[in-house]
């Protein structure tokens, strides 16, 4: 059964990488003349750069999120050096099975001395918040739009929840059986922590990352088709929508090509095709520059 499953697993992943890619070859092919066409003014690079500025700042301000985490469990951190931490690994993401830049912070908090189940839950927190900021965004900014009453209820129902969801007397159980899983594997692990109160603060760090990062594909995006302030709630909500199905969908190290795809699909009725896939495509590499240059920074530090 196991191997059963296993083998299911490879395959979705690389399923769905085949079709991403699949999709966007397709994109690329259909507009390629488009693309061809297009050039980035003055202005547009000036956009660039303060884009990856701003990138860059999004993944310090999310290691700095990840120091308050800790802190709510009770956690005496030394926010420097777990910054440093963090952003040394996040580079792992793009490591075929995007988990490799948990497992490393994990393995690296518990060499602080931080215990095993604290430095495991961290990694686990970390992202369940960071999705569940994606989905109020996504429920916030589509919340006041036309369409049905019942729908709008639904909305309203379904942000009540996410923020549910992130209650600890929801969280604790799922910890309590995770931590009972790894106990099984490693009879040696610490015992298991539980929240003692609501991650408001860490749950409001997130929403400041996922601003940061939208805030630099939209910078991205101007560079290339400039748009009106009526067109930002739609453009925060796509790139929230397309960022989440990065973060959960398997088989897409750092999101790649999921994110793009998704992004696409939403906003390719609103957007020169052209300029979006080339914005998309710019907005890649911006952030892998940053994530590079955030390790790089972080590493001479260190050093230093």
């Amino acid at each position: 059964m196991k191997k059963i499953l296993s083998r299911l697993k490879a395959s979705t992943r690389w399923l769905v990488l085949g079709g991403t890619l699949l999709f966007l070859t397709s994109s690329l092919a259909d507009h390629f003349w488009e693309v061809a066409a297009i050039r980035i003014s003055p202005v547009g690079w000036a956009l660039l750069i303060i884009a990856l500025g701003i990138t860059l700042l999004a993944h310090t301000w999310a290691a700095w999120v990840w120091t308050w985490i800790l802190r709510e469990l009770n956690q005496r951190v030394r926010s420097a050096l777990l910054i440093q931490i963090y952003l040394k690994t996040n580079i792992g993401k793009y490591l075929p099975g995007n988990v490799w830049h948990y497992y490393g912070r994990a393995m690296a908090a518990k060499a602080t001395g931080i215990s095993a189940s604290t430095a495991n839950l961290s990694v686990l927190l970390e992202p369940l918040l960071m999705a569940a900021a994606a989905l109020i965004i996504i429920l916030a900014t589509t919340l006041w739009g036309s369409g049905l009453l019942l729908l709008k209820l639904l909305q309203l129902l379904s942000l009540a929840v996410v923020l549910v969801v992130v209650h600890p007397r929801f969280l604790n159980p799922v910890i309590s059986l995770a931590s009972r899983v790894k106990a099984k594997k490693s009879p040696t692990i610490d015992a298991p922590l539980k929240l003692s109160r609501y991650p408001f603060i860490p749950l409001l760090g997130e929403f400041g990352f996922l601003g940061l990062r939208c805030s630099g594909f939209m910078l991205t995006l101007a560079a290339f088709q400039p748009f009106d302030g009526t067109q930002v709630p739609l453009i925060v909500s796509a790139f929230s929508f397309a960022w989440l199905l990065g973060l959960v969908v398997p088989g897409a190290p750092g999101g790649l090509g999921v994110f793009e795809a998704t992004a696409i699909g939403v906003l390719q009725q609103s957007f020169s095709s052209g300029a979006l896939i080339s914005a998309l495509a710019v907005f890649r590499l911006v952030s892998i520059i940053a994530e590079a240059a955030a390790a790089g920074l972080a590493w001479l530090d260190e050093r230093r």
